[in-house]
């Protein structure tokens, strides 16, 4: 019988380290991979976790920066069968224990540089045993050392590689507190159609030079370097963004790929003589994780490259994307789907809308969540079924198709902030705040920020007789809440609108803001 030929990434990195092993893969700063090398270690650190009994069924938490080490680890669990989750080093220590218990990760690897946001007593992890701490680049009383443990295992793979296109792949965080958080399971399948779609539409090969500025961890991320890396181009790694290192990396490397969010453009837009700057090879700069501001947009065009594409989406199933060529006939628009993806509008009684008419927004494609990690109605909760049966998930954004299928969106969720090109959902900082011994009532809104496109605003309703000094209030959250989600204001208030089932009316509240 002929074996299963599914169409894998891990696959591909294993021809690439054959037949261009000595083309550079991954470059960091002085620190370089090249193709053969990359796929030795990977092959090593999953000989390391299948030796140690980890496969199929297995969740491994990941807490490291931006270095080529977190790209290996990536995909050797990966290839050892497990499933990744990686963890953002914005998060407190508290929100660290609450994901690695949420996703019931067996293994916890962390880099140096987070060791602070590990709790010292093991216990608080519910399912990692005593031996499966490990660290990075350190010695840690009581923990393993990756590094060395990696280093004693074989650059070639010694087991099988028998994963499905129906397997996990990796579970990405859309929240990451102790009150909602939300495991997004991708596939090797939605995997796969990421790095193709993406290489597709975007035009990456194998002479591709592309740059990250985001963090690795970041599912926005890796619209940059999984395409990359399926083609066998080289992926440049920012550990921290800097405008100005930005352009010096593009100009002296010839970049030809690479994603910003839009405060990251407005740094970069800048820089005093940003127009004389070379962006000659640049074929794709891409803007994702927020909607750009329109006069921004012009001067990109104007300023940086032609060559803008802006990607609309979610990490739970869809995305549109709008292309150079379109930027002026259809400047705004946020584009078509992405190749293998479908887009609906949906009316109020969850209908399909005509052309042109306005409704939530739901895509369907290969590159869909499998689920939300042990949250089954919440998963059944964005399924929307078409005439044929198909399952969409649904945006909670509103939008309007025009005729060529180029969507708009009229409307963003309603409740979600999107700060520096990460998702906040208020809920998480509301439950922070109502904890507060003087607070009777909190909510939460975006408001304009010039640097970070939206900021958190928390509006309190304070208890009787209570007297509350908003910047102590402040500090007080701050101090429990992720770099992210911080808020840069409270503001007191005597009540909220409400709606008939006392729900607050955020719409009101946010109008004045955005006058």
């Amino acid at each position: 019988m002929i074996d299963n030929t599914h169409f894998d990434i891990l696959n591909v990195i294993e021809s690439h380290g054959i037949y261009q092993k000595n083309k550079n893969a991954l470059i960091c700063e002085k620190e370089t991979r090249s193709w053969g090398d990359f796929s030795g270690n990977i092959n090593r650190v999953a000989n390391f976790l299948k030796r140690r009994g980890f496969g199929k069924g297995d969740n491994i938490c990941l807490l490291v920066g931006n270095k080529i080490e977190i790209l290996e680890l990536i995909f050797g669990v990966v290839k050892a069968g497990a499933c990744v989750v990686p963890l953002s080093g914005l998060l407190t220590k508290e929100q660290i224990i609450n994901l690695t218990n949420n996703s019931q990760s067996k293994c916890l690897i962390v880099d140096k540089d987070f060791m602070n946001l590990i709790s010292r007593d093991k216990n608080d992890y519910q399912y990692v045993s005593e031996d499966n701490f490990f660290i990075l680049d350190h010695e840690e009383v009581n923990w393993g050392n990756i590094d060395k443990e990696i280093a004693n295992e074989k650059p070639e793979f010694l087991y099988k590689y028998d994963c499905d296109a129906h397997d996990n792949f990796n579970i990405i965080y859309s929240s990451g507190t102790t009150g909602l958080p939300k495991g997004i399971v991708q596939t090797h399948r939605a995997r796969s159609h990421w790095a193709t779609s993406n290489a597709i539409e975007m035009s990456f090969n194998s002479f591709s030079r592309s740059l990250t500025t985001t963090a690795l961890y970041s599912n926005g991320t890796w619209l940059m370097m999984l395409p990359t890396i399926f083609v066998g181009g080289t992926l440049f790694i920012m550990r921290n963004f800097d405008p100005e290192a930005f352009v010096n990396i593009v100009e002296r490397e010839s970049i030809t790929h690479t994603f910003l969010v839009p405060p990251q453009f407005g740094a970069l837009l800048e820089i005093i003589d940003i127009k004389e700057r070379n962006f000659s090879s640049i074929k794709a700069i891409l803007s994702a994780g927020s909607p750009l501001r329109l006069d921004m947009k012009q001067k990109i065009l104007d300023l940086l490259t032609e060559n803008l594409y802006e990607l609309y989406g979610f990490s739970e199933g869809f995305a549109t994307m709008l292309k150079p060529e379109y930027q002026r006939t259809k400047f705004g628009t946020v584009g078509t789907p992405v190749l293998g993806f479908e887009i609906k509008i949906l009316n109020e009684g969850e209908e399909e809308c005509d052309v042109g008419h306005a409704g939530e927004i739901a895509g369907y494609g290969a590159g869909m969540m499998k689920e939300y990690f042990n949250e089954k109605k919440l998963t059944e909760q964005l399924i929307w079924k078409d005439k044929r049966g198909k399952s969409f998930i649904k945006s909670g954004d509103i939008g309007k198709l025009d005729e060529e299928g180029f969507l708009t969106i009229l409307d963003r969720k309603k409740d979600m902030i999107i700060s520096g090109g990460l998702n906040v959902f208020p809920v998480d900082i509301e439950e922070i705040l109502g904890k507060h011994p003087d607070i009777l009532d909190v909510t939460v809104i975006g408001i304009p920020d010039e640097k970070w496109g939206e900021t958190c605003l928390a509006l309190v309703i304070p208890k009787s007789e209570k007297n509350i000094d908003t910047e102590k209030v402040k500090d007080w959250a701050n101090k429990k809440l992720a770099k992210h989600q911080r808020i840069s204001q409270v503001e007191i208030r005597k009540e909220f609108p409400r709606n008939a089932l006392g729900k607050v009316l955020k719409r009101f509240l946010r109008e004045p803001y955005w006058v």
